[in-house]
């Protein structure tokens, strides 16, 4: 029980200021209505109760007799004190998202579509996209693709199966210009988190990085530091999974190798999802509403003012 009154408080507290609104209301609107007003600024109070006749006799329940103002004084304050939403229990958040978006940053330049393997570091980032919207099915997914400058393929969506559709349809063709932007990459990165409450991963798809680490760390800090992680597309020995492992230390973030099975994905969905759950925390809970408590006592309220009035002539008799 100490609990509870330890807890007890007002969502809108400041709702409660219309309360002594409500009583200069009432007290305006009966000196407006009382019959003896100008009567008492000449004769004295307790001469003027003794000259006035009551029109019957006193009824056996008082508060039948109280004035109709005094009812809509009292509906007032029922209702400002539900408005005010008075609570003392937490509840899960119904509009809490379960998880927040992860946005891929796919590099899409002419080093991408090099033949010097079987198959194209290009086309392995879109097997792996294709792979990471399946290991995330119905959470939000996004595509941003990137060489000398950066454009948003798609903005997170549940729909996981339309990112991996257009991931593959990327090419350096239609990339308007050469070269590395990955700093503009993350900088589109940022627009897409601020378009939407709480926040997001980032996905790094690439064979390597050709920037300066420091100017990418400057883009990254500039949109808040989100987590971030790195799926190089290259052999671990090569000097061009160095330049992302440089990438990712500068950025405080984590590297992932790329695998023959899903182990890289996997590792991918549970960095995002640890993260998410961090980023997430103090959100997920809300304080319950309780002032429809005083619902039926407002609709009893009401109920009794549409009571059939006693006339002066049935009081007499």
């Amino acid at each position: 029980m100490i609990d509870v009154w330890n807890a007890f408080h007002f969502i809108r507290p400041t709702c409660l200021f219309l309360i002594p609104i409500a009583f200069g209301l009432a007290w305006a609107w009966h000196r407006s209505h009382d019959p003896l007003r100008g009567w008492r600024n000449q004769i004295d109070s307790n001469l003027l109760d003794a000259l006035v006749h009551q029109s019957g006799p006193p009824s056996k329940h008082g508060w039948q007799r109280l004035p109709a103002f005094t009812w809509l004084l009292v509906g007032w304050i029922v209702s400002v004190v539900a408005i005010a939403g008075p609570t003392w229990r937490v509840e899960a958040n119904p509009f809490a998202q379960d998880a927040q978006p992860l946005i891929i940053l796919m590099k899409a330049d002419e080093t991408m579509a090099s033949a010097a393997q079987t198959t194209t570091p290009l086309q392995r980032a879109a097997l792996k996209v294709a792979d990471l919207a399946k290991a995330r099915p119905g959470a939000p997914l996004g595509l941003i693709a990137y060489s000398g400058s950066a454009h948003t393929v798609l903005p997170p969506t549940e729909d996981t199966s339309v990112v991996a559709d257009m991931a593959a349809e990327i090419s350096p063709a239609i990339m308007p210009v050469a070269g590395d932007a990955l700093d503009q990459a993350i900088t589109e990165a940022g627009r897409l988190i601020n378009r939407q409450e709480g926040g997001a991963t980032l996905l790094i798809i690439a064979n390597q990085a050709i920037l300066d680490p420091q100017q990418v760390a400057a883009a990254h800090q500039a949109i808040g530091s989100p987590p971030i992680e790195i799926l190089s597309l290259l052999p671990e020995e090569s000097q061009e999974t160095e330049s992302l492992q440089a990438i990712a230390k500068t950025l405080g973030g984590k590297r992932i190798p790329l695998t023959i099975d899903d182990q890289d994905i996997q590792s991918i969905v549970q960095y995002a999802e640890r993260r998410s759950s961090s980023g997430l925390a103090g959100q997920s809970d809300r304080w319950r509403e309780s002032g429809y408590w005083l619902s039926p006592l407002l609709a009893a309220m009401v109920a009794w003012s549409f009571r059939r009035e006693r006339t002066s002539h049935e009081d007499a008799s």
